[in-house]
């Protein structure tokens, strides 16, 4: 059991607006898939953004399904996508590292993904796991940004370190492990300037930041967070990021909001990077540890 399970009558099964689910589905349930059908099936893999090299993968994998190869059940068909669906979302390392004190976690994106709002309802899954928080509000560029991490340091009652305007991020980044250390607080999590992957300086200095904090702190985890209405590009983004830094996770936002949703089989086949959260709405509680068999049961019911 990780540290967010839920009681199943507690469990939020993990939903888009997508339509690709019900339209495999539909393909699925015929009783002969012929070369039309496998052409209907790419199509509608790639419109959703799961990408084309990750689509050929599932489809040759799906073609060597001796239940799909002859005459089948539209249960057996969608028992079979299901399985494949769920398959590409494997993964081992899914689970949130925490095992020093303090764990640093880094969260790092472009403008515009809801990285700050990520820090926050992260902050208050942790807490109300009984961890003790610390926030550090290294986003020194943005105005609004210390402002609105105090917002929603309050709501979960936890300590905000904040810097002057236009301070040096690595120095608030340092000031807020310090803090941690001083608490013995559990995590100390460090909301960082969102900035454009194509800005290389701008990247360079999340290195900088990631070696100021391990000078005294072990960075445990560094979370992308991608906005899932982005589609490919969002697969841009992470590629990007993780030659700037060691990217252990992904935090999908506004998946509730995406007419798509393959863009979570795409970051985590191609890039190997596990989907460790998603976003599915605007409360503090709207903030859930990714799981791929409520995600595919959402998705094709």
């Amino acid at each position: 059991m990780g540290i967010f399970s839920r009681k199943k009558n507690e469990e939020k099964v993990i939903k888009t607006k997508s339509s690709f689910g019900s339209n495999l589905l539909n393909i699925f349930s015929r009783a002969n898939l012929d070369e039309a059908a496998w052409q209907e099936i790419e199509d509608t893999l790639i419109l959703a953004d799961v990408g084309v090299k990750t689509t050929k993968e599932i489809i040759l994998e799906l073609k060597q399904n001796p239940v799909l190869k002859s005459a089948h059940s539209a249960e057996d068909g969608k028992q079979v996508l299901k399985d494949q669906l769920v398959k590409s979302l494997e993964s081992t390392n899914r689970e949130l590292n925490l095992n020093a004190k303090p764990s640093v976690i880094m969260m790092v994106g472009i403008n515009g993904t809801g990285k700050t709002t990520s820090v926050g309802k992260l902050t208050n899954l942790l807490t109300k796991q009984g961890k003790k928080c610390v926030l550090g509000a290294a986003d020194t560029f943005r105005a609004a940004a210390s402002q609105q991490l105090q917002t929603w340091g309050q709501k979960s009652a936890v300590e905000v370190v904040v810097g002057e305007e236009n301070s040096e991020p690595s120095s608030v980044a340092f000031n807020a492990v310090q803090k941690g250390l001083s608490v013995s607080a559990d995590v100390v999590l460090i909301d960082t300037a969102g900035r454009l992957h194509t800005k290389n300086a701008l990247m360079d200095e999340l290195g900088k930041v990631k070696r100021v904090i391990e000078k005294h702190a072990t960075v445990t985890e560094i979370l992308l967070v991608i906005d899932a209405t982005t589609g490919q590009n969002g697969l841009i983004q992470a590629r990007v990021f993780t030659e700037a830094v060691e990217v252990t996770g992904i935090v999908l936002t506004k998946l509730d909001g995406s007419a798509k949703g393959g863009i979570v089989i795409a970051v985590q086949k191609e890039l190997n990077i596990p989907v460790k959260f998603v976003g599915i709405g605007e409360s503090i509680d709207d903030l859930v540890a990714f799981d791929p068999n409520d995600f595919v049961e959402g998705l094709l019911n």
